[in-house]
């Protein structure tokens, strides 16, 4: 069952340490069975109860799965592994579509917005038991939350998106629980969710946003918590309409108990307008990210919900981290001030990137999608086969597998930095490597 790798350990956490280590390396692959739990135990010489607590512990992990009386196997896509080991490695001279990074021209200079924060620094120490909130950031950040629709509710600050929604999930959930995910949708979130032990939902989405009916099933099936990325969905560019906003908010308040955790990443880089859902469950949270329009490496979103979730959230954080530096607080808020980031021309320049790709893929008989951001989403018969051939025609994109639970294989390409004298080229290489494209939704 497991060839020549041998388990080993006495105690439950040598054990579980033992798959787990396996699992990272390769050695156990997705979907393998593991041993009984009391042949395992035989075989060490332990207590069966030592090999069920191994194994619970993994289950928890997002390692592995049971099934009752069918056993245990290692996940089909383990927490252990990520989907970030499923890329692409760029050789030399070949361009590169796949690192799903903003453009680094449209990007501010941050020079200045940190010698100005570092100055104030200077002048009053931050020190412990500092309001972990810069106050002109809150302000700022909570009036253009007010500007779209977004409900009133106090406000924190995390250390980006991905952090944000960690900490709501582990505020509300315990292993076991569902989460309703968008399917295809972005992989370090359905990396996440197992590896919190939680249990992932797929639900389909469209250009629109999640599919309502898919959304009802995975909350009437049990699930606690549902995702949703209202703009610039990675990677199929979807962003939630306002029909589509008011098909899920019915969804929505047929389920108040759920947990609602909306993503709104692409603040700043989209010109489409938001259209949130919060404020129809009990408990909720809402995540805005400087991450595209400002840069990745500054590690900031800002984090509003219910005052249970938001309150649990800063007493979690008070217990680990403390707080995001005030430092890249008063920074971004000088970014803000100064107006470093003209959104409407960012916007402007994604769009006519993706959407001179889009035209000139269906020109060539290829479907794609890519409403908003910056990806475009391409579906395809055979993900390996047309990276594979991308790849030797000098383009690398990134395999849908990185981003998919159970949907249609597919291609994301970046077009952050795509030139116009690209497009043509790529279409042709995207339309020589997948064929025509046949007449079904890519969900």
């Amino acid at each position: 069952m497991l060839g020549e790798y041998p388990i080993q350990g006495r105690r439950a956490a040598d054990i579980s340490a033992s798959i787990e280590r396996a699992v990272g390396e390769g050695v156990l692959e997705p979907g393998q069975p593991l041993p009984p739990m009391r042949e395992l135990a035989v075989t060490l010489g332990v207590n069966p109860n030592t090999v069920a607590a191994a194994y619970r512990t993994l289950r928890e992990r997002g390692v592995i799965e049971t099934h009752g009386r069918r056993g245990s196997r290692v996940r089909p896509k383990p927490a252990t592994t990520g989907r970030e080991k499923v890329r692409v490695d760029v050789p030399a001279g070949v361009r590169d579509l796949a690192d799903g990074n903003p453009d680094p021209a449209l990007l501010p200079p941050l020079a200045g917005a940190f010698a100005a924060a570092a100055a104030r620094g200077d002048r009053a120490p931050v020190l412990y038991g500092a309001d972990p909130v810069d106050p002109e950031l809150a302000q700022a950040a909570r009036a253009a939350l007010d500007a779209d629709g977004v409900p009133a509710g106090p406000l924190t600050v995390a250390s980006g998106s991905l952090d944000a929604v960690e900490r709501v999930l582990t505020a509300h959930l315990k292993p076991g629980d569902g989460v309703a995910v968008e399917d295809p949708g972005w992989g370090r979130t359905l990396d996440l969710v197992p590896a919190l032990g939680l249990r992932t939902v797929p639900v389909g989405v469209d250009d629109e946003g999640p599919l309502p009916g898919d959304l009802r099933a995975a909350l009437e099936a049990g699930a606690r918590a549902v995702l949703v990325t209202d703009r610039a969905q990675n990677p199929t560019g979807a962003s939630v309409s306002a029909a589509r906003a008011g098909e899920l908010r019915a969804v929505l308040a047929g389920h108040p108990r759920t947990l609602l955790i909306e993503d709104d990443h692409g603040h700043g880089i989209v010109d489409l307008p938001l259209h949130p859902l919060a404020g129809v469950t009990r408990h909720w949270a809402f995540v805005r990210s400087v991450a595209k329009a400002y840069g990745p490496d500054l590690r900031l979103a800002v984090l509003t919900g219910d005052a249970v979730t938001v309150d649990r959230v800063r007493g979690r954080q008070r217990l680990g981290p403390g707080w995001v530096s005030l430092l890249v607080q008063r920074a971004v808020v000088r970014l803000w001030a100064d107006g470093a980031v003209d959104g409407r021309a960012v916007a402007a320049s994604y769009r006519e990137r993706r959407e001179a790709l889009t035209a000139a893929l269906a020109e060539r008989g290829v479907a794609s999608h890519g409403r908003s951001g910056m990806n475009v989403w391409v579906p395809v018969p055979d993900e390996t086969g047309a990276v594979a051939r991308l790849l030797h025609a000098g383009w690398a994109v990134a395999p849908g597998a990185r981003f998919r639970l159970g949907s249609a294989p597919a291609i994301r390409i970046t077009v952050s930095t795509l030139t116009g004298e690209e497009t043509g080229p790529l279409a042709d290489a995207v339309a020589s490597a997948v064929g025509p494209s046949p007449a079904r939704s890519y969900v």
